[in-house]
């Protein structure tokens, strides 16, 4: 039996004996795109080579590559899907085409990798008005199955679709590269597929589509699609399918790529994986989500609340929920790391010295969300346990309080709502808690009520208190680096502070001290901190803060601090709540900087 190592191995040699080149398995977080979150495919780092650019080593290159598609979340727990994975690919940049690419696909697949010819089905693609139906394939496949003691017919193990199964492009744009593309599916089920008249689309759990061969010879354009002289093949395989099949396993998750991770939940729960069904899938759920956040670790993610960051940040929680439901309450993310390491050290041998650092920062993730899930499972629960009828709307609302009381993931209450078979589709509850969030935040703008929030993710004095800090903090730019300076947004957890504003540069060493000591200083004065109602107009003329862009009511609460209105130090349009008095609060450190964007500035504070 191979190992994916072994298969990795022979793929590589295989193609190199055939003049490509091998290029580099890159990072998952992508370089000079800001497009996309994360690698997705193995041909990500190629597209401009696929669009006639030269590339350095030639035009024949092959290569493994690690991918993560969130598309698939909801999926995984079942046999095959996984959010992250390893492509195996091999180009031709213009070079051999159709009648070398199967041919060699099929003799390392068959000769190198022992597959059965007779558990294979290929497809094609049917045609349309743009590009002909895909004969030139049938053909050369005809001669492929022939030549391994097989009858290749249309119908039986190879079939033509449209182009939703059997045509790749990258995008809808003009200009975009495209073309039809050949498929090959494995057969798992039992029996004969030919004799049960079974084909890869409408029987696709018994199926397993383990590589696919892109012809790319068209072009997008305003009309349809036009032939390129440039004539690409981009071959794409999935590395822990491959092993699936060829190590014969009964699922994905048994194969080398994961079952060492199994045994450690299996140790660490107490559970074996076949007891039942939902373990089976809980076990699934975090050997995936472990391999994927170690990796992204790897990659320099850290967790936070934007981009990637939050993507590892909700990847790790997801995955601790499902521990939960395997009985492990504590210390499961930093428990698996070392499975992890030991399974992929021979790919990425980066990761045996990054493994204590990437196990500390799941730690304290994992203590930290702990807390919030214990409370919002509490919560959640007590409130299943009435058996309420609440429709949409309602739902959100539940999932709303219990997000600002204790910070409690909307995607969370939606898994507890679903495991208490209420019914809800997803996009519709996260649109209507989404919409929530925004009617809240628009409230605590105004201030036309008496009722303010501050746009605050929960009311706990330690945000309410950071509140407070964004004030002084505005001030303090805004004597440091100018009165251009002006508030372009906020973010507060009860961790930290976060303050957009609009400035060209930014901070120097010298100006961060200057910042820091202005706010620490009106901190250290005991300045009180209180409010007046006025009309907007009015309050326009003496100089008080606010944020561009946002509507303001015509009367609006203006928080000042200092001994008066005239004499304070700062002075803006908000909602509140804040402290009575800046002696309430701790000395801060600026302890972080972004540039957001032209002429936007980040800045991170945070208690000392």
């Amino acid at each position: 039996m191979l190992s994916t190592k072994e298969i990795l191995t022979k793929y590589l040699e295989f193609y190199k004996s055939r003049d490509h080149h091998q290029i580099p398995n890159v990072s998952l977080v992508p370089e000079n795109d800001s497009t996309l979150l994360f690698v997705n495919s193995g041909m990500f780092p190629l597209v401009p080579y696929l669009s006639g650019e030269k590339h350095a080593v030639g035009k024949r290159l092959v290569n493994v590559q690690r991918a993560l598609r969130l598309e698939d979340i909801e999926e995984v727990g079942d046999n095959k899907h996984t959010l992250g994975f390893h492509m195996i690919g091999n180009w031709s940049l213009g070079d051999y085409f159709k009648k070398e690419q199967l041919p060699w696909v099929y003799e390392f697949l068959i000769e190198h990798l022992g597959l059965d010819i007779n558990k294979v089905v290929a497809t094609v693609f049917v045609g349309d008005q743009y590009a002909p139906k895909d004969d030139e394939s049938i053909s050369i496949l005809k001669g492929i199955f022939e030549k391994y003691g097989a009858d290749l017919a249309e119908g039986k193990n190879v079939f033509a679709f449209g182009k939703k199964e059997n045509w790749w492009q990258r995008g809808d744009a003009i200009g975009e590269l495209g073309g039809p593309d050949s498929e090959i599916h494995y057969y798992l089920g039992e029996g004969d597929f030919v004799s049960q008249g079974k084909n890869p689309v409408d029987n696709e759990t018994e199926f397993l589509e383990i590589g696919n061969s892109v012809f790319m010879q068209y072009k997008k354009t305003e009309a349809g699609w036009e032939e390129l002289s440039q004539k690409n093949v981009d071959f794409g395989g999935g590395l822990e399918r491959l092993a699936w099949v060829v190590q014969g396993k009964k699922d994905l998750f048994e194969t080398d790529n994961f079952w060492s991770i199994i045994q450690k939940i299996q140790e660490l729960s107490g559970k074996s994986y076949y007891e039942n069904d939902l373990i089976k899938k809980s076990m699934r759920i975090v050997s995936d989500h472990i391999k994927v956040c170690v990796l992204l670790a790897m990659d320099g993610v850290e967790p936070s609340n934007k981009d990637q960051g939050y993507i590892l940040r909700r990847l790790l929680r997801r995955m601790i929920r499902s521990g939960r439901r395997l009985g492990i309450k504590k210390d499961l993310s930093v428990n698996l790391v070392s499975s992890v390491v030991t399974t992929f050290s021979w790919l990425y041998p980066v990761l045996e010295e990054k493994k204590t650092l990437i196990e500390d920062m799941f730690k304290e993730e994992e203590t930290k969300f702990s807390r919030t899930l214990e409370e919002g499972q509490r919560q959640i629960g007590k409130i299943l346990s009435k058996k309420p009828n609440y429709d949409l709307s309602g739902w959100a609302k539940i999932a709303f309080d219990l997000y600002q009381s204790v910070g409690y993931p909307q995607e969370m209450c939606l898994e507890d709502l679903k495991e208490n078979n209420i019914a809800i589709f997803d996009k519709d509850f996260l649109k209507e808690f989404d919409s929530l969030v925004e009617s809240h935040q628009a409230q605590s703008r105004s201030g036309a009520q008496g009722k303010f929030t501050g746009g605050l993710a929960d009311h706990s004095d330690i945000v309410i208190k950071y509140h407070t800090v964004t004030h002084l903090l505005n001030a303090g730019l805004q004597k440091v680096l100018g009165t251009h300076v002006s508030q372009a947004g906020s973010n507060i957890t009860n961790e930290r502070a976060r303050f957009d504003f609009f400035h060209e540069d930014k901070l120097s060493d010298q100006q961060v001290i200057e910042v820091e000591k202005f706010v620490n200083d009106r901190i250290a004065e005991k300045l009180p901190v209180t409010y007046e109602v006025m009309d907007k107009e009015q309050a326009l003329t003496k100089g008080v803060s606010f944020i561009k862009n946002e509507t303001y009511p015509d009367k609006v609460k203006v928080y000042f601090v200092g001994s008066s209105f005239e004499n304070a130090i700062s002075k803006e349009f908000c909602g509140g709540p804040h402290v009575e008095n800046t002696g309430d609060l701790s000395p801060i450190s600026l302890y972080k900087q972004e540039n957001i964007g032209k002429g936007k500035k980040r800045v991170y504070v945070k208690f000392k």
